[in-house]
């Protein structure tokens, strides 16, 4: 028995599918504690946010280590971006199917199957050498398969262990875990390259953590979690929920394919333009986590203020600091956000895209001015990249909360899985290799200099601005349709 504060299961079956609706009628009932979930829902929660601190990390550790793995493998800046176009197109394209086996199957043997995998082709990635960078490439590519399982189906888990006001606030302390995760991949990375005086140690690390992660879940998270009907979560805040008795003849929910759900998901506007206002983030986003380190080392050479790293192993300062601001703008953000969205939702319906079109606008503002001043003065660009970071991230938790209650339950994980393709297909899969060939299109119509290598950094980071703006304009689409959709998405 699993005590998901609903103290009554459905068959297996349904279990799996997670399309039951409850049917309330006179009869048996069992009442729901208004205390709040219990503590092991909590602890449920703890294991998932260390396995998601985990999985960003990875994603972050290459960028972390930029100009040591650039120079080591002899890359060109389109072969550098291409190396993390690669770890985002294999993630985005396994997500769908991990989507729909987190809709039918176990979630827990999904999950620590991906912990599992992700972790161990970390490890290896680490004894590879120069003269094999397409292991490299191979590796990177195996990893982003086995972060898709985690991303898809982690927040689905948390959505039904918690009440809708726990709900946002426990989703809230998860997405914190991604800019703490992708910082600390910066830190661990640059570290650990500066005290061994070998990058390759850098990838020896996560996947210890991973170990743990794995026996965590192992141990502490249920074989089987029950997955909230619509009516159950409504049900659930009135502090009773009278369930149907499992006999012959008592309707249920009818099971629907994947494409039947894709069809729906497609005529739910509010998905549909939320998902492509995250898909700007998403290339701002990956184009600034793998470039800013490269972009500020340049600007600071251009400068005169370091030398440049041509033989000895390279100044991991920028990572460093990047990585601290990745930090500390990441809970910030994630924090505000989920607090403005809870305390503005008692005004206003459609606050939620409202607010994330907001911060899209201001946030490609700061950018843009960081990008102008980088010639000049390196602090003040710290500052406006820290504040753009910021407004970025003030839209982690509120997004996935829009889909969490706009998305049917039976749909969710799959709805997950697509927003993580379309985002990614069309977001940061591509910016970091776009920004880098646009950055070799203009170093090749220029003469070989430090100043024109950092111009067409420069010149080629601007597109993020714009894209920004785009985002913000697809949040505000996303408002005018977001009422009716939750209304939808609750009968």
């Amino acid at each position: 028995h699993e005590n998901t504060g609903l103290q009554s299961q459905p068959p297996p079956e349904e279990q799996n599918y997670g399309a039951t609706a409850a049917h309330v009628r006179h009869g048996p009932f069992v009442s729901v504690s208004r205390n709040g979930p219990a503590m092991r829902n909590y602890l449920i929660a703890a294991v998932l946010c260390y396995a998601n601190l985990i999985n960003f990390m990875d994603w972050f550790i290459v960028p972390g280590i930029l100009l040591d793995i650039q120079k080591y493998f002899k890359f060109s800046d389109g072969d550098t971006g291409l190396l993390q176009t690669v770890f985002i197109m294999c993630y985005m394209l396994a997500a769908p199917i991990f989507g729909y086996l987190g809709d039918r199957y176990n979630r827990k043997i999904i999950l620590g199957a991906g912990i599992f995998f992700w972790s161990g082709v970390t490890l290896g990635s680490s004894f590879t050498s120069e003269s094999y960078y397409w292991i490299f490439f191979l590796s990177r590519g195996l990893v982003g398969i086995g972060t898709a399982s985690y991303s898809t189906i982690a927040p689905t888990i948390i959505a039904d262990l918690f009440e809708e006001g726990k709900r946002t606030t426990m989703l809230s302390v998860f997405y914190i875990f991604i800019p703490v995760g992708s910082g600390l991949g910066y830190v661990l990375a640059a570290g650990m390259a500066e005290v061994t005086g070998d990058w390759h140690w850098a990838f020896r690390i996560t996947p210890c953590m991973g170990g743990l992660a794995l026996v965590l879940l192992i141990l502490l998270v249920p074989h089987r979690i029950q997955r909230r009907t619509a009516l159950h979560r409504a049900l659930s805040i009135s502090g009773t929920i009278r369930v149907a008795a499992e006999k012959p003849g008592v309707q249920r929910t009818a099971k629907t394919t994947w494409c039947q759900d894709v069809i729906s998901l497609a005529k739910n506007w509010s998905f549909v333009w939320s998902s492509l206002g995250l898909t700007a983030m998403a290339f701002v986003t990956g184009a600034l986590g793998m470039w800013v380190p490269l972009f500020l080392y340049r600007a600071q050479v251009a400068q005169g203020i370091v030398s440049p790293c041509l033989q000895e192993s390279c100044n991991s300062s920028n990572s460093l600091i990047f990585g601290g601001i990745t930090i500390g703008t990441g809970i910030l953000g994630v924090l505000v956000g989920a607090e403005a969205a809870r305390r503005l939702r008692k005004i206003n319906n459609k606050v939620d895209p409202l607010i994330c079109a907001t911060s899209m606008f201001v946030s490609a503002l700061c950018l843009y001015i960081a990008l102008m001043v980088a010639q000049t003065n390196i602090l003040s660009t710290f500052i406006f990249i820290a504040f753009g970071e910021l407004f970025l991230s003030v839209n982690w938790a509120v997004v996935t909360d829009i889909l969490l209650y706009v998305v049917t339950p039976g749909r969710q994980s799959t709805a997950i899985a697509l927003q993580i393709l379309v985002s990614h297909l069309l977001g940061d899969a591509g910016s970091p290799y776009l920004i880098g060939i646009i950055s070799n299109a203009i170093q090749a119509k220029n003469s070989h200099s430090f100043q024109w290598n950092f111009w067409s950094m420069q010149y080629s980071f601007i597109l993020c601005a714009f894209v920004g703006v785009f985002g913000g304009g697809f949040f505000l689409l996303t408002s005018f349709y977001i009422e009716e959709d939750r209304k939808e998405a609750e009968r």
